[in-house]
């Protein structure tokens, strides 16, 4: 749904959604997949289990600036708001309007303040079944095609460092599964920067903060989802370790260990070297 909407110019100023987990991931993944990060994201309580006036009133608060906006919520709500807007009349449906994830596009009055029965137009009804299952890279008008958004295959890493008596560490945990040894890595969200992202990451999957550096040590290349992902890895000195009932993964070990030893323990062959350049660059400071 993200692609059809970029590709038809219709990126939403506005994205207002219900706090329910299943609609607030929807929107995130909508706005994250337009490549517009989701800054634009506002979250209501009042769409959740909302009765026709209570989106009305959702709709009417937006502010005038809002030339576009994407409204997430929950049936049977969003069917009757359809449905007062844009008339019954105009609708000749023979199944369920609005299915999961399927997105009901409404031209409205000059003025959010000024909804009433029938007020819209309704410009289109397009549901995920009639949509590719698959997404362009690297852009909306490429003709490849992966099974997941491009964003997804554009990651970010820290090695995440100390120094103890003179010497540096090098902090390593263990895969969500357990199986082995890796250090933070995740996908570059849209609307942040490498270091943005990859500081997330050491937030959730390892439990510290820090100073990630401006520059990378290296990047790699490994294949997911069908196709090869680039991560760019950068150093980051730990300043604050977060209590492990505080860490948000703490199902996952972590432990400080020598370089050399991160250099055999890791998974991914290709951190080895830059964890030794890592330690090599730290001991000349």
């Amino acid at each position: 749904m993200a692609v059809w909407l970029q590709r038809h110019g219709l990126m939403p100023d506005l994205v207002i959604t219900s706090p329910a987990e299943r609609a607030l991931v929807t929107a995130e993944k909508i706005c994250k997949a337009m490549g517009m990060g989701t800054n634009a994201i506002k979250k209501k309580k009042r769409i959740y289990e909302a009765s026709l006036d209570d989106l009305l009133e959702v709709l009417k608060e937006c502010p005038k600036k809002a030339q576009r906006v994407m409204l997430v919520g929950h049936n049977p709500g969003l069917e009757q708001l359809l449905l007062y807007l844009a008339g019954s009349s105009t609708l000749r449906e023979d199944r369920k309007l609005l299915p999961t994830a399927t997105l009901a596009r409404l031209t409205m009055p000059d003025s959010w303040k000024n909804l009433g029965s029938g007020c819209a137009r309704l410009e289109s009804i397009t549901r995920p079944d009639t949509l590719p299952e698959k997404f362009p890279f690297p852009s909306f008008d490429s003709d490849e095609l992966r099974d997941r958004p491009s964003y997804y295959y554009t990651q970010s890493s820290v090695i995440p460092y100390r120094i103890k008596k003179g010497n540096p560490e090098i902090l390593v945990i263990s895969s969500s599964k357990k199986k082995h040894w890796v250090v933070p890595k995740g996908i570059k969200e849209p609307g942040l920067s490498p270091q943005e992202s990859a500081a997330e990451e050491a937030l959730e999957e390892a439990g510290v903060e820090g100073k990630v550096g401006s520059k990378k040590i290296g990047s790699y290349v490994y294949d997911k989802w069908g196709a090869s992902c680039t991560v760019e890895v950068f150093p980051m000195k730990v300043t604050k370790v977060i209590p492990k009932k505080f860490w948000r993964e703490r199902h996952r070990g972590r432990e400080w260990v020598s370089p050399q030893l991160a250099a055999e323990k890791l998974r991914q062959p290709e951190l080895a070297p830059l964890v030794l350049l890592l330690a090599k660059n730290l001991e000349k400071k």
